[in-house]
């Protein structure tokens, strides 16, 4: 009888004592390592927290062979269930599990955008008030497209750290890691608002099957009704109406080329008290 294949578990570990109510995700693609080398560091460097914090390494196997995924993609894949047929779908099962009663912070990175960002699954008062709080440049909305994400099942607040495989994304990890701890007052410190535009996504935008792509645009830059802003085997995509693109890139996802998104709003930092 053919044996079932052996995964790697998932690798949970602990600064402080008591039951967290907060936790640090990375790893839960294999081909974004960056959040990976913050945990490992906090792990090394073990600091003094005033607030327990569980840290996570979600999937070890895809990670161990640089793959995204090792079946289907884990963020795409929540709630999961115990008796699923894929690596994936199990692991959601035993991570949701893991990171009940936890606001969590989870570490991805792009091929789209090379300043740090954070998403949401709606602007909640938790996420106005720490957010702005964070080194990103933008905060993007993305309850229209959360299903099967880990934050459809936990409050998360995740953070695209930089380009993927960079030593730039993995020393931003590093750092919005530090900085969402101090927030929440597990580190000991101060942090600096800010202030933050807030986008939220409304439609996807696809892309043929074509040998060669192109992008004319920005993130985050208002593209106006006309404007072309893409391109498939020289094909050129003209937008109908104005929207700001968000994860757009030629390569960075195999059958769209991003997301178009409104500007919600501008958070301010609210004034000092007298």
């Amino acid at each position: 009888m053919e044996s079932e294949p052996i995964y790697p578990v998932m690798r949970v570990a602990q600064l402080g004592s008591g039951t967290p109510e907060l936790a640090v995700v990375a790893g839960i693609h294999g081909d974004e390592p960056c959040g990976v080398r913050a945990v490992e560091r906090l792990l090394d460097e073990r600091p003094t927290v005033e607030r327990p914090v569980k840290l996570i390494v979600a999937n070890e196997a895809a990670l161990e062979r640089r793959v995204r995924f090792v079946d289907e993609d884990l963020n795409r894949t929540f709630p999961g269930h115990p008796n699923a047929k894929t690596h994936e779908a199990q692991l959601a099962h035993r991570l949701v599990e893991e990171l009940e009663g936890c606001l969590t912070f989870s570490m991805h990175s792009t091929q789209s955008h090379a300043d740090p960002f954070a998403i949401v699954n709606g602007v909640s008062e938790t996420a106005k008030e720490l957010v702005p709080q964070l080194p990103v440049a933008a905060m993007v909305e993305t309850s229209q497209f959360a299903e099967g994400r880990l934050f459809s099942k936990i409050n998360t607040i995740e953070v695209e750290c930089g380009l993927q495989g960079s030593e730039t994304a993995a020393q931003n990890a590093d750092r919005l890691t530090r900085t969402f701890l101090t927030a929440v007052g597990a580190l000991p410190g101060d942090t600096v608002c800010r202030e933050l535009p807030v986008y939220q996504l409304t439609d996807v935008i696809n892309k043929q099957q074509a040998d060669t792509y192109e992008v004319f645009v920005d993130n985050f830059t208002r593209v106006d009704a006309g404007d072309p802003f893409a391109a498939a085997d020289g094909d050129t995509q003209v937008a109908n109406e104005p929207f700001y693109p968000v994860l757009m890139s030629p390569n960075g996802y195999r059958d769209v080329f991003g997301y178009a998104a409104d500007k919600l709003d501008i958070l301010t930092t609210p004034p000092a008290a007298d």
